[in-house]
């Protein structure tokens, strides 16, 4: 699970911003291998961890096709990279053949390239296993409590036993609202999976006028007009969506718009054992199977 870096309203992922230094690691260390032969990276030097993304983003949408495959807009969702949806194996297999190619084919810019790819896989890896050594223990569901559109009082303790999504969200917002359809398309699609939006600062008549307007279900939508929620978990940052699986585990979390595609392999991590494949609101609606 990724964790935030929060600096006022600006969530930045710290995956990323590990991905970037050791980036500049490895390009700084292949440019100093290839001077010293008197040479330059040229194109290789931007080919090759274009290369690498572009196998890292393809791995990711084969994977979640269903996802990506509803209608137009979903397809064009597989530019959008904002959905988070990587498979950085396939990325670091494509870099590592790319560099050896050079190699094979005696291009200055070979072996400088694989050094700096190999720094930047020793960084990268052992960022992520440092990451898993420190971690503590997963965060149970919070102690909140909130009434929903209605009238009933939710408690989020007494969720556990049933995987839960909580979407942190706010009319005024415009990546929550474009997210909508997929978090509704995907409850539908996934019925053993409990959803939650619970709204973020603002009056109930004006949840209650959204959530009629977008169809949101009336014991799915929680008021917080303190914003409670958000202060106790420390996230500011809207969209912001949390996975807990059944034993009430904080088991994911994405802050940002989710596609379908993204969505999807969320879910899996908290309902491993169903087949969980959301659709976008365009396209077909598919209850959920067990294999």
């Amino acid at each position: 699970m990724d964790q935030i870096l929060q600096l006022g309203p600006l969530a930045l992922p710290v995956s990323w911003l590990v991905l970037f230094i050791a980036w500049q690691a490895g390009s700084f260390v292949a440019e100093r291998r290839v001077r010293r032969q008197g040479q330059t990276l040229g194109l290789h030097g931007w080919l090759l961890p274009l290369a690498g993304w572009a196998a890292a983003r393809a791995g990711f949408v084969a994977a979640h096709w269903d996802g990506y495959a509803g209608s137009a807009a979903s397809l064009l969702g597989i530019l959008d990279i904002r959905d988070g949806g990587w498979y950085p194996w396939t990325g670091l297999l494509v870099a590592w053949i790319y560099g050896l190619v050079l190699v094979w084919r005696a291009q200055p810019a070979g072996r400088p390239l694989l050094w700096g790819l190999a720094l930047f896989c020793t960084l990268w890896l052992g960022a992520q296993a440092v990451s898993r050594v420190v971690a503590g223990a997963p965060d149970q569901l919070p102690a909140f409590s909130g009434v929903a559109l209605d009238a009933r009082t939710v408690e989020l303790p007494a969720l556990a036993g049933t995987p839960l999504v909580v979407n942190l969200w706010a009319s005024w917002c415009p990546p929550c609202r474009r997210e909508m359809p997929v978090l509704l398309q995907a409850q539908r699609d996934n019925p053993g999976i409990r959803f939650l939006w619970i709204n973020q600062g603002e009056a109930p008549e004006v949840v209650q006028r959204f959530s009629a307007q977008h169809g949101l279900p009336p014991e799915a939508v929680v008021l917080d007009v303190q914003g409670r929620l958000g202060q106790m978990l420390g996230r500011s940052t809207l969209p912001t969506t949390l996975f807990y699986n059944a034993q009430g585990q904080l088991a994911d979390l994405r802050t940002g718009e989710v596609s379908a595609g993204s969505l999807g392999q969320h879910l899996q991590r908290i309902a491993p054992a169903e087949i969980v494949r959301p659709e976008t609101a365009e396209g077909p609606a598919r209850a959920a199977s067990k294999p």
